[in-house]
């Protein structure tokens, strides 16, 4: 863990079923997660080429998805995963298609207060304790199946996929963001900005850097998994039934209302008066 506070890359020699492994995307700007599995596999959550974060603007452009069906131009399709071809969602694909070219690191967790605010980039570790690896590799290959529900950015991106595999957590508050170490990380630098106002606190350049780092890192803890309150362990099983039943429900009030327009619309007819010829 000593060499973790300074990187947490990882050969693959080392890798165990159940791992939490990410690979940084986009000269650093954001890191794209997956659960390894063995045999050089990994399932992961993912969207379209072009759209991994999904922000529905032109970021994503700059942005790439590790779908195994997601090869740029004409380039053949991977002989190891590439007939595994699912375009998003919840994926499985070789190591190599993962990585996409960066490096390997491995996310880790139940670590202490003091290592996790040393990691001051969030997305790299937690203080809450992973599964054992049997439970965390069930986990994904039930949701490779099943699927993880609508990709979102700011409640149900890859790293909230893999810390739910790994932890079986989910988050209770609709209000509140997942459980996304980068997004937490990112919200804790806007709330430090935020805080300017405690300037007037202090009369120095160096006070004023204590004070907003010390809020960013407050921030970032109170944000982790491992210390919510907001937080309740749910079976994988519960989870896709409960995904089941939401989606089907909207599936009902959409039908229901295109329902009851078409009624709408038909009655309005019945009732419109018959055209009066107007030649006589």
């Amino acid at each position: 863990m000593a060499a973790g506070l300074l990187s947490n890359r990882v050969d693959r020699e080392d890798l165990a079923v159940g791992d939490h492994i990410y690979s940084w995307r986009a000269a650093y700007i954001y890191a794209h997660h997956g659960i390894y599995i063995g045999d050089e596999m990994v399932i992961h959550f993912t969207r379209a080429a072009g759209h991994e974060i999904g922000t529905g603007t032109f970021l994503d452009s700059f942005l790439f998805s590790s779908s195994p069906a997601s090869s740029a131009g004409d380039a053949p399709p991977c002989q190891r995963c590439g007939h595994l071809v699912r375009p998003d969602g919840v994926v499985m694909s070789c190591l190599d298609c993962f990585l996409h070219g960066g490096s390997l690191y491995l996310f880790h967790y139940g670590v202490s207060p003091a290592f996790f605010l040393a990691k001051a980039r969030g997305g790299t570790c937690t203080l809450a304790a992973s599964d054992p690896g049997d439970a965390v590799a069930h986990r994904a290959r039930y949701l490779l199946d099943k699927g993880f529900g609508a990709y979102s950015l700011f409640k149900n991106n890859c790293e909230d996929f893999a810390i739910y595999c790994k932890t079986g957590l989910l988050v209770e508050t609709a209000f509140s963001v997942g459980r996304s170490g980068q997004l937490a990380s990112l919200t804790a630098a806007f709330s430090a900005v935020a805080s300017s106002p405690l300037r007037f606190l202090t009369t120095s350049a160096g006070g004023l850097a204590v004070v907003t780092t010390g809020m960013y890192c407050v921030g970032r803890y109170v944000s982790d998994i491992g210390v919510r309150r907001d937080v309740v362990k749910v079976p994988v099983e519960t989870l896709v039934a409960q995904t089941s039943a939401t989606v089907t429900a909207m599936e009902a009030d959409v039908t229901a209302e295109n329902s009851a327009d078409v009624a709408v619309a038909a009655d309005a007819d019945t009732v419109r008066p018959p055209a009066v010829d107007q030649s006589s």
